[in-house]
């Protein structure tokens, strides 16, 4: 990895990689299965996890890694996917919720929430907290949120949480990474006492299928991508060193940037409004409800 920290054995460890079929997300499942993990990586089709797992055969000398597919869109899919990695293993050393995309049309989910709320935020709520068992069953976990520096400049609309009155895209995904801060924030808090450490990262502006949009913003975006951002690789370091490094063995509830700890926005530093969102967020997806 250029200029990031070597990462540390991962022998023996459990992971959990969604978003892990391209960009960040595979590079992150690949160091780890470098690094001797069982892996664990999610894609939201059977192919491209499948495809993912080839790439990481190809790199990686007899890895163990496992793909499962996940709609991650859908409440009803990410109680599957608990429940078929509880099936899998018992217990999780590891969870990096990196998958993530920018909606740059209001469009809605299954559940009929909007889609970069329920992407971005709603489902590694639900699936971190359905997955507490088994982190709490390691002798100690690390959760890994990607966030962004975009989530400066906004504050979390609680009257319009999904843009029902007025929608930007860009304006839902920044919101949308405040998000993820606010939740590491208030997970942290509620951990507070266990052995499981939860950290957010801003990766730097990275070149990945993030950009999912079709419309001719989306193409607009993903020009500007190719030509100023990161590389996968250089965009992982943080996320490989929040999951892997020994150094920072107890820190919790922060954000990262460059492998270093960063301060974030005044808004994603808000208590009050992170256990505000912990609420609304519970209502909407239920996680303490039997899986379905």
């Amino acid at each position: 990895m250029s200029n990031a920290p070597a990462t540390p054995s991962m022998k023996d460890k459990v992971c959990l990689v969604t978003g892990a079929t391209a960009g960040i997300g595979l590079v992150t499942a690949l160091e780890l299965a470098r690094a001797g993990a069982d892996v664990l990586l999610v894609g939201r089709t059977p192919q491209s996890a499948g495809e993912a797992a080839r790439k990481i055969r190809e790199a990686v000398a007899d890895p163990d890694v496992e793909p499962l597919a996940a709609d991650l869109s859908s409440q009803t899919a990410i109680r599957r996917l608990a429940a078929d990695v509880r099936r899998r293993t018992g217990r999780l050393d590891v969870l990096v919720n990196n998958a993530g995309g920018i909606f740059l049309d209001r469009s809605e989910t299954v559940d009929g929430v909007e889609t970069t709320f329920a992407v971005n935020h709603l489902a590694p709520f639900l699936l971190t907290n359905l997955l507490l068992p088994l982190l709490r069953a390691a002798p100690s976990a690390r959760i890994v949120n990607v966030a962004s520096g975009a989530h400066r400049g906004v504050s979390m609309p609680f009257d319009d949480l999904e843009g029902r009155n007025h929608y930007s895209g860009w304006r839902a995904y920044q919101r949308s990474k405040l998000a993820n801060i606010l939740f590491t924030r208030e997970l942290a808090r509620r951990l507070t006492g266990e052995p499981i450490t939860v950290n957010a990262l801003h990766p730097g502006y990275v070149n990945t299928q993030i950009f999912r949009d079709a419309t001719w913003k989306g193409s607009v975006m993903r020009v500007f991508a190719n030509l100023f951002a990161l590389t996968p690789e250089q965009g992982a370091a943080t996320t490989i060193y929040l999951a892997t490094s020994p150094e920072i063995a107890g820190v919790t509830g922060e954000y990262f940037a460059r492998c270093k700890p960063a301060r974030s926005s005044r808004a994603s530093q808000d208590d009050e409004a992170a256990r505000r969102l912990w609420e609304m967020s519970a209502t909407m997806t239920r996680p303490g409800d039997a899986d379905s």
